[in-house]
């Protein structure tokens, strides 16, 4: 039996597509599959309990039939976190319980796939950070990195570190075309040198990028003020703050872009539906548009959102959800296993014969 460990140098890097991808290429090879992820950092309530979202699409895309709770043997909230800085939490009951939740979802694989939480630290208020994990269940341990300058060498170098001879490799994700050229020639050859064996470079992938304008409303808790189609893309955010006249230029020199401003900016609302680039409209302080923007917006098939809170609240919350990326579907994970295949080393990473 092999267990491999999928964990990161910061959050948000794309291990969810990654584990169930490599997981569901190990099933096309004919190999049973497990899957756990030990700390679930991804929350969201579910019939009265607070369940991470990640090992419920793994179960489904797996096809597997374990219980949530030997999957998710922790919900690692903010409150449990509290717990054990409060000495409420025993770190030796709770490597027992991530054991035993283990031994169950493993029993009779072929593979396990281990998903870290949030990043490689995580679980450090109770001993269990994912090389503490992977020194517990015996587990190889699979490293993704993002790289947008050659800063990030040192996150990925400090984490093979702390991660020792359990490192199989590291995966650099959603690698802009700017540097892809740099990771390869330059920055692989380097760790290379250094013991640091690199498994695969993904190009940064535009339909798995940013979030759809449906998501970001859940997720914003927003009132969908028309209607009109939400599956649009968005990636960044443009705050209405200038006059409308200057709003327009600006607005003109980006795309897929959504605009966070005050439901009183009317002049502002105008400006960006003229914008192509421009997916919706994020309206804060609770106050509706005029009904003329309404209207605009209608017949030009620009969603536009209302908001309750603040314009500096909602955008931090609105930034933390496209860092996140696109809902994880079987769509993204479909899209994943095609990146594994053509840029990195399947073989490797499932530790094929």
């Amino acid at each position: 039996m092999t267990t491999l460990l999928v964990t990161a140098t910061g959050e948000s890097t794309g291990k969810t597509d990654v584990a169930v991808a490599l997981g569901r290429q190990a099933q096309a090879r004919g190999h049973s599959v497990g899957y756990m992820k030990p700390k679930g950092t991804r929350l969201q309530s579910q019939v009265g309990k607070t369940l991470d979202r990640d090992p419920m699409l793994a179960r489904e895309l797996l096809e597997g039939d374990d219980e949530m709770h030997e999957m998710e043997p922790i919900v690692y909230s903010p409150t449990f976190v509290r717990s054990a800085m409060e000495g409420r939490e025993r770190p030796d009951e709770l490597r027992e319980r991530v054991r035993e939740g283990f031994d169950a979802v493993a029993a009779d694989r072929d593979l396990t796939v281990v998903e870290g939480g949030g990043r490689l630290t995580t679980g450090g208020v109770v001993d269990l950070t994912d090389p503490e994990v992977a020194d517990l269940l015996g587990a190889d341990v699979v490293l993704i990195a993002e790289y947008e300058t050659p800063a990030d060498v040192d996150d990925v170098l400090a984490a093979a570190r702390q991660i020792g001879d359990r490192l199989t490799g590291v995966l650099f994700n959603r690698v802009a075309d700017a540097v892809y050229d740099e990771v390869e020639t330059l920055v692989a050859p380097f760790l290379e040198e250094r013991g640091v064996p690199v498994l695969g470079v993904l190009p940064r992938e535009p339909t798995l990028a940013g979030v759809t304008v449906a998501d970001l409303a859940s997720e914003l808790g927003a009132e969908l003020l028309t209607d009109v189609p939400t599956d649009g893309i968005v990636e960044r955010f443009l705050v209405g703050a200038m006059s409308g006249e200057s709003a327009l230029r600006f607005f003109r020199r980006t795309k897929d872009a959504a605009v966070v401003t005050g439901g009183d900016r009317a002049d502002i609302h105008t400006a960006a539906l003229e914008a192509p680039g421009i997916r919706c409209l994020v309206l804060t302080g609770g106050r509706r548009p005029p009904a003329t923007v309404l209207g605009t917006a209608a017949e030009k098939g620009v969603p536009i959102l209302l908001c309750s809170g603040d314009t500096l609240t909602t955008l931090e919350r609105a930034e933390e959800v496209v860092r996140g990326g696109r809902t994880r579907d079987e769509h993204t994970v479909e899209v994943m296993g095609d990146l594994l295949t053509d840029h990195a080393d399947v073989d490797a990473l499932l530790d094929a014969d």
